[in-house]
C-alpha cells in the first residue's frame, strides 16, 4: 500500500510545468525521492530550526502532529522535535539539486533574523540556485 504522498507524487509526475511543495516527511522515502528527482528539480529550503519552532510556537503545535509527543512549552517541544527530524532525514535532504539557505540570504542581504526576508527574495535565490544546477 503506497503512503498518500507517494500516491500524489506518482500522479504528479505525469504533469508539467508544477511546483509541488511537498511536507519535510516525503524525502524519508526513497520511491517518493525517484519521482520527484527524476521528473523535476528538488528544492531543499534551509531555514535554521530555531527560526521554524518559533513559527511553529507561534501558530501552536496542534498543526504538527509529529510535535504532540514532546513536553514543555511550545518552542522547546518545537525545536527539540525538529531537531530530532532533521538528524533522520538531512542526509536525504542534502540529496536536493539546489539548496537555498534562509542564513545565507539573510547575511549576504544584511539581514539580522531570517524572519525578515521576504518570499520574493527567497524565491529569487531558489532561482539562482536553479539556475546553478541547471548550468552543472
Amino acid at each position: 500500500l503506497l503512503d498518500y504522498k507517494t500516491e500524489v507524487l506518482q500522479r504528479l509526475s505525469s504533469k508539467k510545468q508544477l511546483v509541488v511543495s511537498t511536507g519535510g516527511g516525503a524525502v524519508v522515502w526513497d520511491v517518493n525521492w525517484d519521482y520527484m528527482q527524476k521528473k523535476g528539480i528538488v528544492v531543499w529550503l534551509d531555514v535554521p530550526l530555531e527560526a521554524l519552532a518559533q513559527r511553529i510556537a507561534a501558530v501552536g503545535t496542534h498543526s504538527r502532529p509529529l510535535l504532540h509527543y514532546e513536553h514543555g512549552d511550545p518552542y522547546t517541544k518545537a525545536l527539540k522535535r525538529l531537531s530530532y527530524l532533521l538528524e533522520l532525514r538531512g542526509k536525504n535532504y542534502a540529496k536536493a539539486n539546489a539548496r537555498v539557505s534562509l542564513e545565507e540570504i539573510a547575511g549576504k542581504l544584511g539581514y539580522r533574523d531570517v524572519s525578515d526576508l521576504t518570499p520574493t527574495e527567497i524565491a529569487i535565490e531558489a532561482l539562482q540556485q536553479i539556475e546553478g544546477y541547471l548550468k552543472e
